[in-house]
């Protein structure tokens, strides 16, 4: 059982000014790691924070009982505790979640699972982002244990818990979690060290009961339901992404990517874009020629996950320095699909791309945007093609539009502001280092965690910034 804890501390402060008025500029929730199902990073709506005004926000710096190595989620005027509250939700590396008052700082509510007496401090952590249930009133979040939570979002108390692996110090819920039509999909991968046995797989659980309805791996993949990770000749092979399990608009559909492992085209999936259908099944693949390569020099192709761009076409990047553009046509089917790539082009420094790329919709035109380890690129899609419109040094995790501007954290520190079609530097707002954290924007307020999973440790920071 887990341990529900009233908090009542707010966290040292920064500059706040006007921390206790609600900003009320946008009413738009913010409920999942990319802002969609799809995984696009780009809200289109209003923020209240423009290319004037963004240089000014004051911050706040909020303290946590754990690092967010992941990214906040965000619900506009929801109950609390007897009161309405703007709020932002987070997991800890350890599986603490907590509310936060978006306005003051102040923790509304904290839940923490009872493993993490034994796991605080170890190399057994989470970094997905929770997800909120479109009624508003409950949030699903995960834990080092390998269980998803279904949490209430006035009190924080437990509704239900469920395990998606049956080896939780092999098998690592690192991506975010998504949430379609009643459904909670969850992705698992290995740690850190690549310690074997581990068998990435798409879990569908029911978001009223917390039933695990649907299971598909990517090793062993005849097979139906949780596997015992001994139990299966094949391991290494890993859905871990930011993004996760990406949701096709209108069809329900899932695309996956995998990292390393064997591939065979049959029963083992290392290093292939997968599609599967709203049940788990195989109905589409994608594999590199080159996989057995990727798999020998450890170039995860998986290492983030497929970038919805059309009803058409999809991109993957991977460690080995290249973003992928792949017909969904070409993918179709169970028989093995090898190569016939539509474009390849350099990440945007040809380093690893371990972040979530996001996707731009600007009047007809779409644009993808990456950043990587040394640099920050935009791409416009014309013709079938990707086509560079500019390109900076300035690294990145994973980049965010919203309200017309563009958002990139440096992992080095500082969070750099843009506008999206020029990549003009509008400011760069002050903040500490991390990992793979990203920012989310809305109601008037950036949400940003500071700190880095891997130095497992039981303290950490969000920032808030605010227009005031």
């Amino acid at each position: 059982m887990g341990i529900v804890l009233a908090a009542c501390g707010g966290g040292a402060t920064s500059g706040v000014r006007g921390a206790s008025k609600t900003i009320a500029a946008s009413s738009s929730d913010w409920t999942r790691f990319g802002w969609d199902a799809r995984r696009s990073s780009d809200d289109p709506h209003a923020t209240g924070i423009t290319a004037a005004n963004v240089a000014s926000l004051s911050r706040q710096q909020v303290q946590l009982p754990g690092t967010v190595d992941s990214s906040a989620i965000y619900l506009h005027g929801v109950k609390i505790g007897g009161a309405t509250h703007d709020a932002l939700f987070v997991t800890t590396t350890y599986g603490i979640t907590l509310a936060v008052d978006a306005a003051s700082g102040k923790i509304l509510w904290r839940w923490t699972p009872a493993s993490y007496r034994h796991l605080a401090g170890s190399a057994q952590i989470t970094t997905a982002t929770p997800v909120a249930d479109p009624s508003r009133k409950w949030i699903y979040a995960a834990s080092p244990d390998g269980r998803i939570q279904k949490l209430s979002v006035k009190t924080g108390h437990v509704v239900w818990r469920r395990a998606i692996t049956k080896e939780p110090s092999f098998e690592k819920i690192a991506a975010s979690l998504n949430f379609e039509s009643g459904h909670v999909i969850a992705t698992t991968g290995g740690y850190v060290g690549d310690a074997p046995p581990y068998q990435g797989h798409v879990a569908v659980v029911g978001a009223k009961h917390g039933k695990l309805l649907h299971v598909w791996s990517s090793l062993c993949s005849t097979r139906h339901g949780l596997i015992w990770p001994p139990a299966c000749s094949a391991s290494d092979s890993a859905i871990w992404g930011r993004a996760g399990a990406v949701v096709v608009p209108g069809s329900g559909k899932l695309l996956v990517a995998t990292g390393n492992g064997p591939w065979d085209g049959h029963t083992s999936w290392g290093d292939s874009v997968l599609v599967l259908s709203a049940k788990a099944k195989l109905l589409g693949n994608y594999t590199p020629t080159d996989t057995e390569r990727l798999n020998v020099d450890d170039l995860d192709l998986g290492s983030t996950s497929p970038v919805y761009l059309t009803s058409k076409l999809i991109a993957q990047g991977g460690k080995d320095g290249k973003i992928r553009l792949l017909s969904l046509a070409r993918l179709r089917g169970t028989r093995p699909h090898k190569g016939r790539e539509l474009q390849i082009v350099p990440t945007p420094s040809q380093p690893e791309l371990f972040t979530a790329p996001a996707v731009w919709r600007s009047g007809k035109r779409i644009w993808l945007i990456a950043a990587d380890d040394g640099a920050t690129q935009a791409w416009a899609l014309r013709g079938g093609r990707l086509n560079s419109v500019w390109h900076n040094g300035n690294p990145g995790t994973s980049p965010l539009l919203a309200g017309g501007l563009l958002y990139v954290y440096d992992p080095n520190g500082g969070l750099a502001v843009y506008e999206p079609a020029s990549g003009k530097l509008i400011t760069r707002l002050d903040c500490g280092g991390g990992h793979w954290n990203s920012p989310i924007a809305t109601d008037g307020r950036i949400a940003l965690p500071e700190g880095n999973a891997n130095s497992h440790s039981t303290s950490g920071v969000l920032d808030i910034w605010r227009v005031h």
